[in-house]
Parts: structure tokens; C-alpha cells; sequence
């Protein structure tokens, strides 16, 4: 069962642009001291798009090493090339990961039959869990209820991370799939609806920084105890919606790089924060505690 807070972890990289295993070391180290459930390498927020092959093994072995077990390792595997995703798939099976998370393919728009057949290709080629992530907004193709409930019976897919920002969609997902199917919130902003819904927790962005005060947050949430949940969901809000001034991961990195974590380091096409925002955030760290 997979429940709680799941950091989508950043990928740190040295001023030469390589990948910096020593601060990535640091920030789990952070995560788990702060009683984190999982990490999320190599999603979206980890610039996996920039990564090659390679690297993008490299960054999910060494996560998996230095986790060694303490938490879970859910790995980003996921690709518009569904042989792409299964060759992914199966290193992050043998780098010892607990899970995938399985973007839906992008830009080339399947339908939802080909949708359907590109993650049960994945299920069926590679036995950990799966968790599938919904976020059309990136992808261009919403996944559809009836999709996610055909998807929910194969016993290797084991939850949907929800970033549709449709909660009527999310509710039914959870009316309609098995209780062990778990509905994490893809929208930190989102977890407080969901969770009252019946959602399982959040893979979260920011966690990256602030894993202690997520953790409060959805714990709160997990054992019933919405007025706690509320309350703290109205302090987090001004940092959810911070870290949208600009496109994630752009935001919650440079913040990281502000506290000292980590080199403020891009690869193209992302760059830094516009002045402006940039000045907006350093005030917002001097101020949210």
C-alpha cells in the first residue's frame, strides 16, 4: 500500500551541468530524517527529460543505495515510447525500487484504448508495482475514469498519481477502483480535498523543502483529524502557490539553492526564475517559517 507524503525529488547538478550524486545524497538523507514516506527520483520535478539513458539509471541506483530500504522508492520510468518505459521499468526493478511512476505518454496523444494497452504492456513486462500519472496538462490526454477502472484490476498497477485538478474525476476513481488502488494527489494544493475523499497522500514538490511541515500536513489528514489538516493546509497555501510562480521544477530549486542545499543549476530548456519572481521568493523564505 502506498500512503503518506512521496517527495518528487529534484535532481541537484554541478555548475558543469553533470549530475551532483553527493547533494542528491544530502536531500534524502533530509527527506528520511524528516519521516518522509518515499522518494520520487527521476519525475518530472527530477528533469528527467533532460537526463539520458544513463544518467536517468544512474540517478535511480543511487537512490535506491542510499535509501537502502529505510523508505520507499517509487522511480520515474515513464516515457511516450512504450518499450522506452519497459526497458526503464525493468532497471529500476533491478536497482531495487519498490514502485514506477509511469507518465502517460506525451505529445503523440494515444487514445484511451492506447492508453489502456501501453500500461498493461508495462504491468505485464515488469513485475513491481506501477503507479500511473495522470497530468494532462503536460501530456495532452486526460486519462479517463473508465481507463483508470479497466487499469486498477491488474494486480502489478497499484495507484494513480492525480494531477487532472478534477476532483469530481478523482472522487470517482476512488468510488469505482479497489480499496487497495491508491489515489495520490499530484497537485500539492489538491491534498486536502483528495484526502478527504478518501486519497492515500500526495507526491509532493514541496516536500523537497519543507518535508516535516508535509508530513504534519497529510499525517493529519490520514488519521481523520481534518481541522488539523485545514488549518495547516491554509498555512502550506501561500508555498503551493509559490512554488507556481514559474513552471516546476524552476521554483522549488531555486528555493532549494537559497537555503544552501543545492547548486542553482538548470539544464536547457529550463532556466532561472525571472528577476522579479526571484525577488518574490527570496522574500517569501525570509518570512514563511
Amino acid at each position: 500500500m502506498f500512503k503518506g507524503v512521496f517527495t518528487a525529488i529534484v535532481t541537484p547538478f554541478n555548475d558543469d551541468g553533470s549530475l551532483d550524486l553527493e547533494s542528491l545524497g544530502r536531500l534524502i538523507e533530509f527527506q528520511i530524517d524528516n519521516n518522509i514516506n518515499g522518494i520520487v527520483p527521476v519525475g518530472t520535478t527530477g528533469e528527467s527529460p533532460t537526463l539520458t539513458m544513463e544518467e536517468h539509471i544512474k540517478v535511480v541506483e543511487y537512490t535506491c543505495r542510499k535509501v537502502n530500504n529505510r523508505v520507499k522508492v517509487i522511480a520515474g520510468a515513464g516515457s511516450n515510447n512504450t518499450d522506452e518505459a519497459i526497458e526503464l521499468s525493468k532497471a529500476a526493478e533491478n536497482a531495487g525500487a519498490d514502485a514506477t511512476l509511469q507518465v502517460a505518454p506525451y505529445y503523440n496523444k494515444p487514445t484511451q484504448e492506447g492508453l489502456y494497452r501501453h500500461y498493461i504492456k508495462i504491468a505485464d513486462s515488469v513485475q513491481i508495482p506501477h503507479i500511473i500519472y495522470n497530468i494532462p496538462s503536460r501530456t495532452g490526454r486526460n486519462i479517463e475514469v473508465d481507463t483508470m477502472v479497466r487499469l486498477a484490476v491488474h494486480p502489478n498497477i497499484a495507484g494513480v498519481k492525480e494531477a487532472s485538478g478534477n476532483i469530481i474525476q478523482m472522487m470517482e476513481i476512488i468510488e469505482k477502483t479497489p480499496d487497495s488502488f491508491a489515489v495520490l494527489s499530484g497537485d500539492d494544493s489538491i491534498t486536502l480535498p483528495l484526502t478527504a475523499a478518501g486519497g492515500r497522500g500526495v507526491i509532493s514538490v514541496s516536500s523537497n523543502l519543507f518535508p516535516g511541515h508535509m508530513n504534519d500536513f497529510v499525517q493529519s489528514g490520514l488519521r481523520g483529524d481534518f481541522d488539523m489538516m485545514a488549518k495547516l493546509n491554509y498555512k502550506l497555501m501561500p508555498l503551493f502557490r509559490m512554488m507556481c510562480i514559474e513552471q516546476n521544477p524552476i521554483p522549488i530549486k531555486t528555493a532549494m539553492a537559497l537555503k544552501g542545499y543545492l547548486k542553482e543549476v538548470f539544464r536547457l530548456p529550463l532556466c532561472g526564475l525571472k528577476p522579479e519572481n526571484r525577488e518574490k521568493l527570496v522574500k517569501f523564505l525570509e518570512d514563511f517559517k
